[in-house]
């Protein structure tokens, strides 16, 4: 009798920064920081909102950039170039 090998996947939740090129996955929540300051509170999660970046969404990562420039993800038909600093507050589930 032969054994076949089937891969198994596990879904597991990560931020975008950590998917590689060509990786899909579906954005679970966004985390922003409390308060004013730069990239947080309300307005940080409403731009990303206003873009597309929806829980439930499904977005794929086309380019990511060297020495921590910025990721190119497709979302909803369009390319968008994220910064680092908010692509690591998108919460990805992705299977690996």
């Amino acid at each position: 009798m032969s054994r076949t090998s089937k891969k198994e996947y596990r879904c597991v939740e990560l931020p975008l920064t950590a998917m590689k090129e060509g990786e899909s996955g579906i954005i679970k929540s966004i985390a922003s920081s409390p308060g004013r300051g730069r990239g947080g509170g309300w307005g940080f999660k409403k731009r990303l909102l206003d873009m597309g970046l929806t829980p439930g969404t499904k977005v794929t990562v086309i380019k990511s950039a060297p020495f921590g420039g910025p990721i190119e993800v497709h979302v909803r038909g369009s390319r968008l170039a994220l910064g680092r600093g908010m692509a690591k507050r998108i919460l990805v589930e992705t299977k690996r």
